[in-house]
């Protein structure tokens, strides 16, 4: 699902994907928002007991203006039509003395693409990400470094700009062993040499609260209406001076929601979901309590049990 403007619920809702018909639906009114959609996923679908040689693609790849041929240079295969051990043929041997200046650059994009799928991001995110890989890569300033830190700080920083932004141990969950220090540093490294390239600081884009809610709710299986009331005290929360990460205010709120809820959900379930400390929801809690009875909507809780709400 995917949230949306909806004219008829004058608000943003959750849309459903009608694939056979090709129609994006509001989940609350059912207005179709988009008709006739274009299918964008392949024709066919491959099973287990199919050769791997049997390769049902009837065109090429899509030109890639980052490598140096576009990604459309032709690759001679076995006399039988496979696409693997091409060697086999003298023609094939040939092609292979040739070197491809962009091998490094297909294999970052592979893993870059790899990391994305894992995270379930859409394709303008990994585009970000190669084009910051190309040109961090023409400034040959990074051999020697992690590649993987490298690869992974590029997916961050690509989210961040396209507004989808992960948290870092997110990241570092599909990053091939790069730790969360190297993510950083490597992250670091990359902003400053971009930044001297384009003369100019790079923009990275603001973080909130809401942009990390309800992915971090969808793992803890939470119900719609205590969904929105988090929505809403985020929002909220906004407006107050708490000087913590939105990453953590994210987790508090969680925190809050469920205790005045029927399925409380234990510190370590929010902890795991969110990636937070325990410690740290715990002192971002104690920075929100004073405020739950503006933070917390009616509709979700009364008075009274505000006032039933634990303490820190």
């Amino acid at each position: 699902m995917a949230d949306a403007f909806c004219p008829d619920c004058k608000r943003n809702t959750e849309t459903v994907f009608d694939h056979s018909a090709g129609d994006t639906v509001c989940s609350e009114c059912g207005l179709v928002l988009e008709a006739h959609s274009i299918d964008e996923t392949s024709e066919w679908r491959t099973f287990a007991n199919e050769s791997a040689d049997n390769d049902p693609v009837r065109v090429g790849g899509p030109s890639n203006p980052l490598l140096t041929d576009g990604g459309l240079s032709t690759v001679i295969s076995k006399p039988n039509g496979g696409s693997s051990d091409f060697l086999s043929s003298s023609l094939g041997r040939w092609q292979n003395r040739g070197s491809n200046p962009d091998r490094s650059l297909i294999i970052a994009f592979r893993t870059i693409a790899t990391m994305a799928d894992r995270l379930g991001l859409v394709a303008i995110i990994k585009d970000r990400a190669n084009e910051i890989y190309k040109k961090v890569e023409d400034l040959k300033s990074i051999r020697g470094r992690n590649q993987d830190a490298i690869l992974a700080a590029c997916l961050y920083i690509a989210c961040r700009q396209e507004d989808r932004p992960r948290t870092v141990k997110e990241i570092c969950s599909v990053a091939n062993g790069a730790t969360k220090k190297e993510i950083g540093r490597a992250k670091e490294f990359i902003v400053k040499q971009l930044e001297v390239e384009m003369g100019r600081s790079m923009e990275m884009g603001t973080i909130h609260a809401g942009d990390f809610l309800r992915r971090f709710c969808s793992h803890l299986g939470m119900t719609n209406h205590a969904v929105k009331a988090a929505q809403e005290a985020v929002q909220k929360s906004e407006e107050l001076d708490i000087r913590r990460s939105p990453i953590s205010i994210a987790a508090a709120v969680i925190y809050m929601i469920t205790q005045l809820s029927d399925d409380k959900k234990p510190l370590k379930d929010i902890s795991l979901a969110t990636g937070v400390a325990e410690g740290t929801i715990r002192n971002s809690y104690k920075d929100l309590y004073p405020y739950a009875s503006r933070l917390i909507p009616t509709s979700f809780a009364k008075e009274q049990d505000l006032k039933n709400l634990c303490s820190p």
